[in-house]
């Protein structure tokens, strides 16, 4: 399904979406993404998790010069700052 056209896709509801947050320990904009992600995720009843990069070591591989680097579904959606309304759109259209 992840394949087909967005126009045959079916929309995901909220509660369906995950959310990840790439962040390591003593991060400012870590935390300031965290914050964001909180806030969005807890309105509109999304599951979110947090990874720590220095704990994985493909993470770290992949995102180390980015983070936080912000996930929805597996996908790269944002990175270093988290703009809370570009991240509810996304959870809801």
């Amino acid at each position: 399904m992840a394949d087909m056209s967005p126009l045959f896709r079916r929309k995901a509801a909220p509660r369906e979406r995950l959310v990840t947050l790439v962040r390591k320990p003593g991060c400012h904009l870590c935390d300031d993404a965290q914050a964001v992600v909180e806030k969005v995720c807890g309105e509109l009843g999304v599951p979110w998790e947090h990874k720590d990069i220095t704990e994985d070591p493909e993470l770290h591989d992949q995102y180390w010069e980015q983070i936080p680097v912000v996930l929805v579904d597996g996908r790269q959606h944002t990175f270093w700052r988290v703009d809370e309304t570009r991240l509810r759109k996304e959870l809801t259209d």
